[in-house]
């Protein structure tokens, strides 16, 4: 929708949000590419190498993860200026944050269960590699339901697309 008007913008702290969730994100993706490496190397006969490789990958993962959750739940955060601003979407916001949760749950959960099992000689490298890709696919499912949410959000305030700068 282009008028000739400039396009509406977030306010200094809407953009701030957006930003930080910005840097978030691509802290997260940086960290979800290096657990994917370490799942792609071959295990057998590498054990121990494998699993000390994926395991510090996940732990890595589960703490950018925790500070992105951490990120998000405070009250400056896009998300919360979102609930806070447009009541219509506070159930999604609310989805989007449960989601987020349950995801970061099962990578808590696995980290641990890895860090059990290090070593084991009945260790299951395929079962492994199948949950984690879950976990990365639920991430990437996570993230663009926040997308999703994010555009509608600024659509229904502003009545423009928001400029996405590809």
């Amino acid at each position: 929708m282009n008028d000739g008007s400039p396009p509406p913008s977030f306010t200094p702290a809407q953009q701030a949000g957006l930003d930080s969730r910005t840097e978030d994100q691509d802290r997260t993706l940086a960290t979800m590419h290096r657990l994917e490496a370490a799942l792609a190397a071959p295990a057998p006969r590498n054990e121990a190498a494998w699993q000390r490789d994926v395991r510090d990958a996940l732990n890595v993962l589960d703490d950018v993860t925790r500070a992105e959750d951490t990120n998000a739940d405070r009250p400056d955060s896009l998300l919360s200026d979102i609930k806070r601003t447009q009541p219509i979407l506070a159930s999604r916001v609310r989805g989007v944050r449960a989601q987020y949760r349950q995801v970061r749950d099962a990578i808590s959960s696995l980290r641990i269960e890895l860090e059990r099992g290090d070593g084991h000689p009945s260790f299951d490298f395929a079962d492994t590699r199948q949950r984690i890709a879950w976990i990365l696919t639920a991430l990437r499912h996570q993230r663009a339901r926040e997308s999703d949410l994010i555009y509608e959000a600024y659509y229904d305030a502003f009545r423009s697309d928001l400029e996405t700068g590809a």
